[in-house]
């Protein structure tokens, strides 16, 4: 069944660039859609198991591309809900990256003093806490001791986590069961359905269309809630604007399907893709050496074993977050987990003798019968934005492989010397400190069954002043269409070298006055200055002096 209708505001996905401007443009009075392409569960409907048609490959999108892979959120808040919530703000340094360019590829607008009123006003709402040692879990404190122990140091990260609710399950990949993960569930979308914004799940957009009026027609499948694969019905949404926060490996997919019925692109949309210039090393701990060298013991005579204990990331060593150490040899490392099954994919066998399979055979075994005593180190490093997304698939993102979480996709990712200098650089720094008198051995990252992997996804769809080289404007409206904004992932200039999700949300907060400004001109009885969802203000009250005619009391 086909039927259309009208709203003001259309938004694509419930992430954290449409959960943030559904709540803001909602409650400053605005009729606001949201749709989701994935399944609305909530903590009752999480569970503690991997298998297929569980919540875990629900809520999963897995993208398998030419040398990338793409990890992401599937469902009513997005990555939020998937996420392992560490929250750092990145280092000021990143702002004048000039990368492939050349050149500064941030907007001049943009760098951290102008960025950080934005970040506490997302720190406000979800609420992100700074972790103490005593909060973090055996693998962080393990990690922490063993950057000591190399001579390097370590902190606790800062996470969106309530610690009281926290049990240390670490099925925090699998969305938290006890609402301690402060994903979007918990604060925005509920914000922003008070205020009279409608989500839909299970509904993928496909393309949109310039009607006459100045507005578009946003067109959408509704897709099975078991099956994937299957369409069981559509429609067309009318609306003055629509903002596209699908994730960085969809909503260049949307734009390129459009470009048929909107006209050209900008050079951008679809290239510039950065991975984050992420890599995963694990490490087989030994148990005897954990506590001899760094003093650790715990009950049963164990001094380590408890990679399955905890909460995703705790700790991190940010030694090489240096604004003076050149491009492309910054990084950070933190401990992070990985359950069993992706750590069995993606690591591979040290030491395998020439000829020999490195990523699956009786050494494989052999070390996944020890996975208790893995510790998994993530590097974030700075990439060279080489990922460029083909031609667009028929529908969806990638072409469905399986009912749920699989696909093949059109992104193609060649790195270049510059990535694979800041990938050695950061591996080089793993095996310095995990191998030290012994302490493990470290099973480097393969490329053999996915690429490069990210979990991350970043700038396809970049904000930037260069028109040639960035697809928005920075106010993340897209160059020669006026009233397609973008807020997620896509549009964020490069990697990091950190995690992403605070950075993504500062940005989606920043653009929120510009996008009341452009729903103003086109007639919306729209307000700007709404609280934190949680009610208090003094987010609020840190960006007033910057917006002083659009920040209402």
């Amino acid at each position: 069944m086909t039927s259309t209708e009208s709203t003001d505001v259309l938004i694509v996905g419930s992430g954290f660039g449409g959960a943030i401007a559904a709540y803001h443009l909602a409650a400053g009075g605005a009729k606001v859609t949201v749709l989701e392409r994935g399944p609305w569960l909530e903590g009752k409907d999480f569970e503690h198991d991997y298998l297929l048609g569980s919540s875990y490959t629900r809520i999963f999108d897995f993208v398998v591309g030419n040398g990338m892979s793409l990890l992401g959120g599937n469902c009513v808040g997005g990555g939020s809900v998937v996420y392992f919530a560490a929250m750092p703000r990145a280092p000021r340094f990143i702002f004048e990256r000039k990368g492939s360019i050349g050149r500064r590829m941030w907007p001049g607008a943009i760098n951290r003093d102008t960025l950080d009123p934005w970040y506490d006003k997302v720190s406000e709402a979800l609420p992100v806490t700074q972790q103490d040692w005593d909060q973090v879990s055996y693998s962080g404190g393990l990690f922490g001791a063993a950057c000591n122990h190399a001579g390097r140091t370590a902190n606790p990260v800062p996470v969106a986590i309530d610690t009281k609710l926290c049990t240390n399950c670490n099925w925090m990949m699998a969305g938290c069961k006890f609402d301690a993960k402060r994903s979007l569930l918990l604060n925005y979308l509920p914000a922003a359905i008070a205020n009279g914004a409608e989500i839909r799940p299970m509904h993928e957009v496909q393309k949109l269309v310039r009607t006459a009026d100045g507005g578009y027609r946003v067109s959408y499948n509704v897709i099975h809630d078991v099956d994937y694969r299957v369409s069981v019905g559509s429609g067309e949404i009318e609306a003055k604007i629509v903002i596209l926060a699908a994730g960085a490996g969809a909503t260049p997919v949307i734009l390129q399907r459009s470009e048929d019925t909107l006209g050209k692109m900008p050079h951008a949309v679809g290239r510039y893709f950065s991975g984050n210039g992420e890599r995963l090393n694990t490490a087989i701990i030994d148990e005897d050496k954990a506590r001899d060298l760094l003093g650790l013991s715990r009950e049963d005579d164990l001094s380590y074993a408890a990679n399955q204990i905890g909460k995703g990331p705790t700790v991190a060593s940010w030694d090489n977050l240096d604004g003076s150490l050149p491009e492309f040899s910054r990084f950070c490392l933190e401990q992070l987990y990985f359950p069993p099954g992706f750590g069995t994919i993606l690591a591979q066998t040290p030491d395998a003798l020439p000829g020999t399979p490195t990523w699956f055979g009786a050494e494989k075994k052999k070390i996944v019968e020890k996975w208790q005593s893995w510790l998994t180190i993530f590097s974030m490093t700075e990439d060279d934005n080489e990922g460029v997304f083909g031609t667009p698939p028929p529908t969806g993102n990638s072409i469905r492989i399986s009912q749920q979480m699989l696909g093949r996709g059109p992104i193609t990712y060649n790195p270049t010397e510059n990535t694979l200098f800041g990938w050695r650089q950061a591996d080089a720094a793993v095996k310095e400190i995990m191998e030290k008198d012994g302490l493990s051995k470290v099973m480097p990252w393969t490329n053999d069954v996915v690429g490069a992997y990210t979990v991350h996804p970043l700038a396809s769809c970049r904000i930037g002043d260069d028109p040639e080289t960035s697809a928005l404007d920075d106010r993340h409206e897209l160059r020669g269409h006026p009233g397609i904004f973008v807020t997620d992932g896509a549009a964020v200039p490069g990697a990091l070298t950190v995690n992403p999700a605070l950075t993504i949300a500062a940005l989606a907060e920043r653009a929120m006055p510009g996008i009341v400004q452009a729903l103003q001109a086109r007639g919306v009885n729209v307000k700007y200055g709404a609280p934190s969802p949680d009610g208090e203000t003094s987010g609020r009250r840190g960006v007033k002096n910057l917006l002083p005619d659009l920040v209402h009391d």
